[in-house]
């Protein structure tokens, strides 16, 4: 934005503080003045054998001059002193406005650290730190996840150029099994833009709020994962009760699936189990997700919500899925305002926990 040219922040304080210091200086002048004013007689006296009594006139003569002076010393002094006080106490802003000016740069590493005890100035300076570190996460968390993803449509994309090639150089290929695998090539790579595009919507929250009852998606969840459970030989367990909250039912249910798809993928090969519980609470509802598993590292385990991050090597099996489940889960319970929290089980496997907030009037279970 252009804006005319003005006085700087530290000129109008010196301004102030001058003008502050001639108002109090006149004041004090003239309540001196009244107070002389009350001992001295208004026109002239004569005393018989005594030296010579001022009147007023006299006493303005004398009086004015000097206040003349005073002011102008107190004019200096307060430009003087405004300044020197003025820069002492701008001197944090500057620093903060240099700091702004190199993050508009693209520069997000540099932090201004204003030392000293907390002040208005401190707390700007801390939030804006805080913001910078936010912010510089947030860069690197996308620009891998731009790399990540055009790493990912970039395969399936090679891999039919691939077969294409293959088939033009090769005339009596069988074009059934060429185009089996065209297929799933295909699916695969309309799977990752789907994925792409729901999380794209769960970013910007671009969907309508409405009651829902996560204990019913939880059902619908497993219901439609069944088979999928069946054959990997896994278990589903559910319970709970009632937990009615509010927001996209589409949304909850895509996040209750990859959970539910997330526990019975990454599983012990046969004999699994997975259980799904919903709880509802005052002011909170709750789902939650454990399943059995491998033993995962917390340090491995912080990791699995970032896009294309899987709980185990990256391997390409018939439901690897795209990388992007629990990224998904986290886009969707962070646009609902809610906590996502995951964490290893002593035994292996992993224990996710969503937590939204109650609808309105709800009546928590017992």
């Amino acid at each position: 934005m252009k804006r005319a040219p003005g006085l700087s922040v530290r000129l109008k304080l010196t301004l102030s503080y001058a003008g502050f210091l001639l108002v109090a200086g006149a004041l004090l002048l003239a309540v001196v003045w009244v107070f002389l004013l009350r001992y001295v007689p208004d026109g002239a006296i004569t005393v018989p054998g005594q030296l010579f009594v001022p009147n007023r006139s006299d006493l303005w003569r004398a009086f004015a001059p000097r206040a003349a002076q005073a002011m102008a010393v107190l004019l200096v002094f307060g430009l003087l002193g405004g300044w020197l006080l003025a820069g002492r106490m701008l001197a944090p802003l500057a620093r903060i406005t240099a700091a702004t000016r190199r993050a508009a740069t693209g520069s997000l590493s540099h932090r201004i650290e204003l030392e000293g005890r907390k002040d208005e100035f401190r707390e700007l300076a801390d939030s804006f730190d805080a913001m910078l570190a936010r912010l510089e996460a947030h860069v690197a968390e996308q620009q891998r996840f731009a790399a990540n993803a055009s790493h990912e449509l970039r395969t399936p994309l090679a891999i039919t150029r691939t077969l294409l090639d293959v088939a033009r150089n090769d005339p009596n290929r069988n074009p059934g099994e060429l185009i089996e695998r065209l297929t799933a090539v295909n699916v695969r790579a309309i799977e990752l833009t789907e994925a792409l595009l729901l999380l794209s919507r769960a970013d910007r929250r671009s969907f309508t709020r409405e009651p829902v009852d996560l204990s019913l998606i939880a059902e619908e969840a497993a219901e439609t994962l069944l088979p999928l459970a069946e054959k990997h030989r896994i278990t589903i367990e559910t319970s709970g009760e009632i937990t009615p909250t509010i927001g996209s039912r589409a949304l909850l249910l895509q996040m209750t699936t990859n959970l539910l798809h997330n526990a019975i993928v990454h599983n012990l090969p046969q004999g699994g189990r997975v259980e799904v519980g919903t709880a509802a609470h005052p002011h909170a509802v709750v789902l939650t997700v454990e399943n059995t598993g491998e033993t995962l590292a917390p340090q491995r385990v912080a990791t699995l919500t970032e896009p294309f991050q899987r709980g185990t090597e990256r391997i390409r099996t018939d439901h690897a899925g795209v990388g992007l489940g629990l990224a998904i889960v986290k886009s969707i319970v962070e646009a609902h305002d809610g906590t996502l929290v995951i964490l290893p089980r002593p035994g292996g496997g992993l224990c996710v926990t969503v937590e939204l907030a109650a609808a309105p009037n709800a009546t928590p279970g017992p």
